[in-house]
């Protein structure tokens, strides 16, 4: 096979939107992915299947520091993780480019501001057809283009929670979402948060910028390719060839233009398996490539009035960020609030098995299920690390006051609601799916594996465009952050290495 000028590797929203962003632009580019595409069966609408049987679960394991393996939630499908997401695509705030003081530390400035990025936010939303609206929100920023698409509408169980909300004079607003609802619903009466897409019901990596990339005939998508490591020039500042494998065969590419996308952890795990002059893996002069792993601090909550049925679907319309940037009292940030995608009674069975599937079902169907998320700030000794071919990762948490105070503040709103038992449930290192900062970009090489541009500062012909480039993680879900980025890179891409 002759050698493209691109290859992306990767397919999930960092991979797909690049290479919609290069499409037309007459460079030959090969994705590859190791997953195959997700199969439509009863199993993507059965929680129980989800979440008890764990049936798309990754096969893997990967150890914590200390030698303890646990099963990822990582899923290695044609979109990557984004075919489980829960479609929520929400730009920062503009605050949150600049340095910003929290409970456990500073969160850094981002090499651009909000400014500069805001553009790439509106190409974002429109590429990913998201469902909004502006001036509900006090800590929105400024937008450019108004959303095109009316917001997911509240189903009256949380049309009332909004009502609730706004008596307590908080400012409740709807979540933007990718998600075409009538699309999603006739393929079953379910929630979308964590279930897998098989139709077009979710815009994510793959319905979304994948599909329109792969109208360009000069850009071809190959499955079930792992890529093992990356091989560099003779003197070190370019990759000469991926390494990968493919049906058990080991096969080799060079093309002239290597852009990195498996995801914060799996980029950086490529990365530091790669072999290098020192020692220390590729692009890491800086010593910084799998350093400043974050994903968020967050927790489940679930307030409950035994008076009350809710009876809603799908749920995820409603956000909360009036602790965002303070905590309420002119104290420090705290974070973002929003509904998780309607839970029922095997949901919950899957995290509490001692209880009785009966009790778990009424709780169920009588609770409004919330997500806190505060931000993880960046740490170089959170990190990822390879032990061969194992991932190893060291997740040092910060910043855990902010997600103690968002509980507790969120208690008391919930009961002043009306709701008499609220209660909560971190989640842990099995759910990475906000995963980003092991690769992250900066203005200097010394700190920052990456340039504004995410170009490796080592190697000129490679770029690492997924949530690893990310400096800080914020207090929202990062996947619009990506898809910008993966916008703004193509459009530089298209003015420099591909101009001639």
């Amino acid at each position: 096979m002759a050698n493209p000028d691109i290859v992306i590797i990767g397919s999930g929203i960092g991979g797909a939107t690049i290479a919609s962003g290069l499409a037309g632009s007459g460079a030959s580019i090969l994705i590859l992915e190791r997953g195959e595409p997700l199969p439509a069966t009863p199993h993507a609408r059965s929680t129980r299947s989800i979440f008890i049987d764990e049936h798309y679960r990754p096969k893997e394991m990967w150890r914590e520091a200390g030698g303890a393996a646990f099963n990822p939630g990582n899923y290695y499908y044609v979109g990557g993780n984004s075919k489980f997401f829960g479609a929520v695509l929400i730009r920062y705030r503009k605050e949150d480019f600049s340095e910003l003081e929290h409970f456990g530390g500073v969160s850094p400035a981002w090499p651009f501001s909000y400014d500069e990025f805001e553009p790439w936010y509106s190409k974002a939303e429109q590429l990913f057809r998201v469902r909004g609206t502006l001036g509900e929100d006090p800590t929105e920023p400024f937008h450019s283009i108004p959303y095109a698409f009316k917001p997911v509408p509240d189903e009256p169980p949380i049309a009332r929670a909004r009502a609730e909300l706004k008596s307590l004079g908080l400012h409740p607003a709807s979540l933007p979402l990718g998600v075409d609802i009538e699309t999603w619903l006739k393929d079953g009466r379910t929630g979308w948060d964590a279930f897998p897409n098989t139709g077009q019901g979710k815009i994510d990596a793959q319905t979304g910028p994948l599909t329109e990339a792969l109208k360009d005939p000069n850009i071809r998508l190959e499955t079930g390719a792992q890529v093992d490591w990356l091989e560099t020039a003779p003197d070190g500042k370019s990759i000469a060839a991926i390494h990968y494998t493919q049906d058990g065969a080991q096969k080799t590419l060079s093309p002239k233009l290597v852009i990195l996308s498996a995801g914060a952890i799996n980029s950086a795990a490529i990365l530091l398996r790669s072999p290098s002059a020192k020692g220390k893996g590729l692009a890491n002069s800086s010593d910084q490539v799998g350093r400043n792993f974050m994903n968020h601090n967050s927790s489940a909550m679930l307030a409950i009035d035994p008076r009350r049925r809710n009876d809603s679907v799908y749920q995820k319309t409603l956000m909360l960020n009036d602790y965002y940037l303070s905590d309420g009292n002119g104290g420090k940030p705290l974070g973002n609030v929003q509904l998780l995608g309607k839970i029922d009674g095997n949901m919950l069975k899957a995290n509490v098995k001692t209880m009785p599937k009966l009790v778990l079902d009424f709780m169920a169907g009588h609770a409004v299920d919330w997500y806190l998320m505060c931000e993880d700030l960046p740490d170089p000794e959170s990190r990822i690390m390879v032990d061969g071919k194992e991932i190893v990762m060291q997740w040092r948490r910060s910043n855990m006051q902010s997600l103690e105070g968002l509980t507790k503040v969120m208690r008391e709103n919930l009961r002043a609601c009306g709701y008499p038992i609220v209660l909560s449930r971190p989640f842990d290192k099995r759910t990475p799916s906000h995963q980003c900062g092991t690769v992250k970009m900066g203005n200097d090489p010394a700190t920052s594996p990456l340039d504004p541009f995410c170009r490796a500062y080592d190697h000129q012909n490679l770029f690492v465009v997924d949530g690893g480039f990310l400096p800080t993680s914020a207090a929202v879900n990062p996947a619009l952050s990506i898809a910008a980025q993966a916008l703004r890179v193509a459009d530089y891409l298209r003015k420099t290495e591909l101009a001639a």
